[in-house]
């Protein structure tokens, strides 16, 4: 399939807010959407229905968004497949997780293991991963399926990492760091990079993957920060329930001397979250998250402008400051 191109029906020539970077993106948007409910679909009728289940239940489709960008950044035409890739992955990872985590809901509903068992969703989990590592090499060639492997291999290592120190209240900075850049953001880095290795344009895939792995960290930091605030769609606190170390727990128990206590006996999770709150540690750990935007846009400067990028600057700002 032939990506359609965003220049081919964008009326724009500047990029100023998010919604203008959805709208002008919307039919290779839309595209993926289309493309992604078929590649979730097996002659296996428990695969469809566990993919199906999945991908139907909404989500921000950052990943495929990231793709035509970056791809158009560096003058690439990507189809639906590529832009599949990155989606395709992260549905599975979703499902493993969810196994591992034994979480009761996903997006508003019950966790897919909930209703289809363990077995079936962590191999549903294995076809989505095996189907998306298949499309890389068809629609991105050897060095876009290379560097897939790559990340999807630091996914692994993160999710692990995350399992040996849930709980750990002795975490470090850098411990957290290193999980969120496995975990969350080679992913994304690849994402933004994938057209440039379809490409094979050296310069923009360094740039590109470097942005992704910037707003990548940054994303995960705002995710975390959203779970010390209400009204963000999620149950608040679930980070502190567990005992996760993120960074806003990391820099309260910092502020107040109290708080590690408080954490480790397993106080009410309430006034837990307002501690955080009120010491400053979520505005400051946003700060952190706006600084590494501003470094991936710096990035940027070795492309060629133009709304390509300019989208690629509004969406990273975007991830640091969304509200859900």
């Amino acid at each position: 399939m032939v990506g359609v191109g965003l220049e081919a029906r964008a009326p724009l020539t500047r990029i100023h807010t998010p919604a203008d970077v959805f709208r002008w993106a919307s039919a290779d948007l839309a595209s993926a959407e289309h493309r992604l409910g078929e590649l979730v679909r097996s002659e296996v009728p428990v695969v469809s229905a566990i993919g199906g289940y999945l991908s139907s239940g909404g989500g921000k489709r950052l990943r495929p968004l990231l793709t035509a960008l970056g791809a158009g950044a560096v003058g690439h035409s990507p189809s639906p497949d590529l832009l599949c890739v990155g989606e395709l992955i992260h549905l599975g990872s979703l499902l493993h997780d969810d196994v591992v985590d034994e979480a009761a809901e996903r997006r508003g509903r019950a966790a897919a293991h909930r209703v289809y068992g363990n077995a079936g969703v962590i191999l549903t989990g294995d076809f989505c991963l095996a189907r998306a590592v298949l499309l890389a090499a068809t629609a991105g060639g050897h060095l876009a399926v290379t560097r897939l492997a790559e990340a999807v291999t630091a996914m692994a290592e993160g999710e692990v990492l995350q399992l040996q120190r849930a709980g750990d209240l002795g975490t470090s900075l850098d411990d957290y760091l290193e999980t969120i850049d496995k975990k969350s953001a080679a992913l994304i880095s690849w994402c933004a990079a994938a057209g440039a290795y379809a490409r094979s344009d050296a310069d923009g895939a360094t740039a590109l993957a470097r942005y992704g792995r910037e707003i990548g960290v940054a994303f995960q930091i705002t995710d975390d920060v959203l779970d010390y605030l209400p009204g963000t769609g999620k149950p608040i606190g679930q980070d502190v329930r567990e005992r996760k170390l993120t960074l806003p727990l990391l820099l309260a128990m910092d502020r107040d001397a109290t708080l590690r206590a408080r954490v480790e006996r397993g106080d009410e999770v309430a006034p837990l979250c307002a501690a955080v709150r009120a010491c400053g540690a979520l505005d400051d750990a946003l700060a952190e998250a706006r600084l590494r935007v501003e470094r991936a846009i710096a990035l940027l400067d070795v492309l060629p402008a133009g709304p390509y990028v300019d989208a690629l600057v509004v969406l990273g700002r975007h991830l640091a400051d969304r509200a859900s």
